[in-house]
């Protein structure tokens, strides 16, 4: 087995060998984001790494709305990936969750974002708040798992996610936000395919 590199670029090999040094000094997922913050910064403000390619919606997404999730990196065990996430102006993604602690960060485009918490069987939302390219947050479950996210720029918004699970191929769910029913939910890659005998969580 060996970890994915499908964006193979002085870059991405600098940052990833950076993410993993730090998650491997750090005592907390806490720890390991702040330790990470500067790079991943660094990584939104360079407008010259991510291909256009990894920068399309796609008309015939398994999300719905032309949403594109495009895979960087994975590690081997499944325990780190690097992707963009693609979402066309006026679409927006389904209510989900991640099931992983990491960065999410907005490199193209304008969202806003809608935080859910699971309260009483049901959901609330307990945040929304706008995105600008630069901005970025941790997720560390369970807080801030559950999400929606919605393009609000004329161009699709870009958005660059660092997690410790391999997110496009695990199950996770999705949620009615009225209700709080959970559905199991596999995004998966446009660029890469996931192991078809995982069974539904």
């Amino acid at each position: 087995m060996h970890d994915e590199l499908v964006l193979d670029t002085p870059v991405v090999r600098g940052f990833v060998a950076a993410v993993q040094a730090a998650i491997a000094d750090s005592a907390s997922p806490e720890a390991a984001c702040d330790a990470i913050r500067p790079r991943f910064a660094d990584l939104l403000a360079d407008d010259g790494w991510l291909p256009e390619e990894y920068q399309a919606p796609v008309p015939e997404s398994g999300m719905g709305g032309g949403i594109g999730q495009w895979l960087l990196y994975r590690a081997d065990d499944g325990s780190l990936s690097l992707f963009s996430l693609v979402v066309p102006s006026g679409s927006a993604t389904p209510v989900h969750d991640h099931l992983a602690w990491g960065l999410v960060g907005l490199y193209r485009g304008t969202q806003d974002e809608e935080v859910y918490a699971e309260r009483d069987g049901g959901l609330e939302l307990a945040e929304r708040r706008e995105l600008r390219p630069g901005d970025f947050y941790a997720l560390i479950p369970p807080r801030d798992d559950i999400h929606r996210v919605r393009t609000t720029s004329p161009e699709a918004s870009v958005s660059i996610h660092l997690l410790t699970n391999d997110t496009g191929c695990v199950w996770r769910h999705t949620f009615d936000p009225d209700s709080g029913a959970r559905e199991p939910f596999r995004s998966g890659y446009v660029n890469v395919d996931c192991d078809d005998d995982d069974a539904a969580a």
